[in-house]
């Protein structure tokens, strides 16, 4: 009697066992439609764009996060072309913006015109009014044009004579600009930099990498490279999928761990500059990013370590010392993130 007691007791168990089980599961977010259709356009890049894995990585990162991105990179790395592929994978507005010095603000962001027929001004809107934006060689236009982009870029909206007109969704902007020229070119402000959710550095291809594009070259002969590239996902579709990476799990060791990492870079000795909390927030949500295409509900410390570099290194100003000495911001955050304890 007391085994068949004791049997029940255990059945019962069994059965509460797979009720948590199944309520744990139908409660985890699906994150297949995302894993497959970043994975789609990826495929879909790799028919021109050959090697470059951490900047395509990088980009969808931070348009699933939310965020801008700015690609530095000698000429000639296919900065600009991944950009524009990328767009094109994407079914949504693209506008290019060819940052010269003599850009002024209007030519971005619009003007008012005076309209004889309603003897009124009505505003016509500038190419910055699209949902993806590709700012070339952003270094070349001056501070004032620069300052232009503060607000669009932070608050999704443009405020021109009293009047704020909203930003369509998604709005992403994708900047380039050169690291070796200098000529004719103005250094960005920190204010702006700091809304660039990753600074993604380009590198050139290896001896392989460089085999396989001038073979691509001569196979492609008068075909052009983007008709290659075939639509995968709607602006929709990105609101949606950013919706579920905001779902994403993060534990409070976590939080604390992220806190850490950007308090330590304004207490490190080699920094003359330290990141702002928005670099916090940045770092969370590009760590939610990564998790959601790796397929999991939850941030793990790697996540995190994924993040961390290309969010801070823009953000940070080494000491003209250290400078001399050759050290370089990536290298002083891989110091701190190395130094922070990862939590257990």
């Amino acid at each position: 009697m007391e085994e068949q007691q004791e049997n029940i007791s255990n059945e019962q168990t069994s059965e509460e066992i797979k009720k948590d089980e199944n309520l744990e599961f139908q409660n985890r977010i699906d994150l297949t439609e995302l894993q497959e259709n970043v994975f789609k356009i990826k495929e879909q890049l790799r028919k021109v764009i050959v090697g470059q894995k951490d900047m395509v990585d990088l980009l969808l990162v931070a348009m699933l996060a939310n965020g801008h991105a700015l690609i530095e990179g000698v000429p000639g790395v296919a900065k600009t072309i991944t950009a524009k592929l990328l767009s094109k994978t994407l079914s949504v507005g693209f506008s290019r913006i060819q940052f010269t010095p003599d850009l002024m603000p209007s030519d971005i962001l619009g003007t008012s015109v005076f309209n004889v027929k309603t003897s009124d001004f009505e505003f016509k809107k500038g190419p910055i009014f699209s949902n993806m934006i590709l700012i070339d060689e952003i270094n070349r236009a001056p501070a004032k044009t620069q300052a232009a982009l503060f607000e669009v870029m932070e608050e999704k909206q443009v405020t021109i004579d009293g009047t704020t007109y909203p930003m369509g969704k998604p709005f992403i902007v994708l900047a380039t600009q050169n690291p070796i020229e200098q000529e004719g070119t103005y250094r960005l402000p920190e204010a702006q930099l700091d809304r660039f959710l990753f600074k993604i550095d380009v590198k050139y291809p290896d001896a392989q990498e460089e085999l396989e594009i001038i073979t691509r070259e001569q196979q492609l002969e008068n075909t052009q490279k983007i008709q290659k590239i075939e639509t995968v996902i709607s602006g929709e579709d990105i609101e949606t999928y950013r919706s579920l990476v905001n779902q994403i799990q993060i534990e409070a060791n976590l939080l604390k761990y992220i806190a850490d990492i950007v308090v330590n870079t304004r207490t490190n000795s080699f920094l003359y500059l330290g990141a702002s909390p928005r670099a916090s927030i940045a770092i969370l949500n590009a760590s939610k990013a990564f998790a959601a295409i790796a397929g999991r509900d939850f941030v793990t410390p790697e996540d995190i370590k994924n993040a961390a570099i290309p969010v801070l290194k823009h953000r940070v100003i080494v000491t003209p010392e250290r400078e001399m000495e050759g050290l370089t911001s990536h290298q002083i955050i891989e110091q701190i993130i190395e130094s922070v304890e990862i939590p257990r």
